[in-house]
């Protein structure tokens, strides 16, 4: 049932951070710059690609097929299918069979490129956007040229949650506050994981406009970008969660640590599920009855 606008609004609201909080300026958890010379050592790079049912599955085999994924920098690129791959217990790699299995949306989310490494998430969709359906969502395990505000390259280790997905719009006045939608949308899913799983929730905040706080500290941001083609906004959404790196400051299940005794982690497999169920709700009310008021 889609969410009122009088309660997306007090959802705003409440995860605001105070006054104090916005004045303050904290580096994303074991986040880098990196050197020129450590930005120039690339290698070349896998894209795994998965659906969740047999149309998006048949779009994958198509796209392998005629090779149409690029890299913005023309680098080494392999392309291949998740039905391909062996099985793999390492639980450093992003699992994309759990995360179908746990996703339940209509278009957001069902179209899945995994890589273990990539430059950018956010190139990647940005670049090949008129490739990919709308909805399409990349997710990576490391990120060494990440894209953020003030064109900042920066490097996310293992244990963060990034990913970029594609959306469209028509109004461009409403499209630079798409970005509070998709900050809402995780802190609403990370309290959904933890709802699922008897868990207490973690007191997120956003710090207005695109940053992700978790006591004091910054454990995400969000970046949205946009080109206009043929009456229509195409844009590329970009997310990047801290969830199990406590180095050098903090992160999601470090704090779950210690408000309870269960022995349980937030998986990012979860959370992305729980991100567009909650994200693909929140979209359809803010593009329904958001910019009216």
């Amino acid at each position: 049932m889609p969410m009122p606008f009088t309660s997306f609004l007090r959802l705003l609201i409440s995860i605001s951070p105070s006054p104090l909080l916005n004045s303050l300026s904290y580096p994303l958890p074991k986040i880098r710059k990196l050197s020129v010379s450590a930005m120039e050592n690339s290698s070349s790079s896998l894209l795994v690609l998965c659906g969740k049912s047999s149309t998006e599955n048949e779009f994958a085999q198509s796209l392998k097929s005629n090779n149409n994924l690029k890299l913005p920098d023309n680098g080494g690129l392999s392309i291949i299918l998740s039905s391909e791959m062996e099985k793999s217990c390492d639980e450093e790699s992003f699992r994309t069979e759990l995360y179908m299995t746990s996703l339940s949306t209509d278009r957001f989310g069902r179209f899945l490129i995994w890589a273990p490494r990539l430059p950018s998430t956010h190139d990647v969709v940005s670049h090949n956007f008129c490739e990919l359906p709308i909805g399409a969502v990349c997710v990576t395990d490391v990120q060494f040229k990440g894209r953020g505000r003030s064109k900042n390259i920066w490097e996310s280790p293992v244990g963060c949650l990034l990913f970029s997905f594609t959306l469209q719009m028509e109004d461009g006045r409403v499209v630079p506050l798409l970005q509070y939608v998709v900050s809402l949308a995780v802190t609403e899913a990370i309290k959904d994981v933890c709802d699922a799983n008897g868990l207490p929730h973690l007191d997120i905040k956003i710090k207005w406009p695109n940053d992700l706080y978790l006591h004091g500290l910054k454990v995400g941001g969000i970046l949205c970008t946009s080109t206009y083609k043929s009456t229509k906004f195409n844009v590329s959404a970009g997310i990047g969660l801290n969830v199990d790196n406590e180095k050098p400051t903090t992160c999601l299940n470090s704090v779950l640590q210690e408000l309870t005794s269960v022995a349980y982690r937030l998986r990012r497999e979860d959370i992305l599920a729980a991100f567009f169920r909650r994200f693909e709700n929140l979209f359809g009310v803010f593009l329904n009855q958001g910019w009216c008021l």
